[in-house]
């Protein structure tokens, strides 16, 4: 299964190094030197890390065959992908990858169905479980134990305990609940995306790590 780890920003300094996005909660596993990672765009990679070190809060990555600012520029924005055994689990019982959680069903803790998870939302802030409801609306819950107080893999269900109104059953907008850019929602990531500036996810205090199936690949994250 191939994963997202990180995506690549701009150049730093005139040697080669690059600014990286980082979208795993196991960068010293995923980012290693040495880590050969595939690419998409496919014709930028494969890319073996030759070095890493952490400046200014943001991880910097030297990659082998890459010894110039122009070289580590043509790569800005490159996803590295990792492969993994689907069957793999983070060392911590409280992380989970994105992949375990999308299509999961949703319940809460009385039971009532809400719907079942369709992917992960990554934020700066937070991540958010994109909830699609049985009615076909969407629900964005925010991915913290408090809100998500279990994830039953064997049963294929994660249990959530909402405050009022975070369901849309007071007001029927269940469909605008995190979903400005004020609350921390797909607008700010967005802007994330399309700048390439967002902090790294690691310690996000989210559950995931993004799993990309047949159709492509996803990323990692947790709670």
């Amino acid at each position: 299964m191939q994963l997202v780890v990180a995506r690549i920003g701009r150049a730093h300094g005139i040697k080669g190094e690059v600014t990286v996005e980082v979208r795993t909660d196991e960068p010293e596993l995923r980012l290693a030197p040495g880590a050969v990672l595939t690419t998409d765009p496919p014709t930028a990679g494969p890319l073996t890390i030759a070095s890493g070190r952490v400046h200014s809060g943001r991880l910097l990555l030297r990659f082998e065959g890459v010894h110039d600012r122009t070289a580590a520029e043509a790569l800005r924005n490159t996803l590295l992908v990792a492969e993994i055994d689907p069957d793999e689990r983070p060392e911590d019982p409280e992380e989970f990858y994105d992949h375990q959680l999308e299509d999961l069903e949703v319940v809460t803790v009385d039971g009532t169905v809400v719907g079942r998870i369709e992917s992960v939302a990554h934020l700066p802030a937070q991540d958010l479980l994109v909830v699609r409801r049985e009615d076909g609306g969407e629900v964005l819950i925010p991915f913290v134990s408090e809100i998500v107080p279990e994830i039953d893999l064997e049963a294929q269900r994660a249990v959530v305990d909402p405050p009022p109104g975070l369901l849309g059953e007071e007001t029927g907008e269940a469909d605008e609940v995190g979903g400005t850019d004020e609350a921390g929602g797909p607008g700010e990531a967005e802007e994330a995306e399309e700048t390439g500036e967002a902090e790294e996810t690691g310690g996000s205090g989210a559950n995931g790590e993004a799993g990309g199936g047949a159709a492509g690949p996803g990323r990692e994250s947790t709670r």
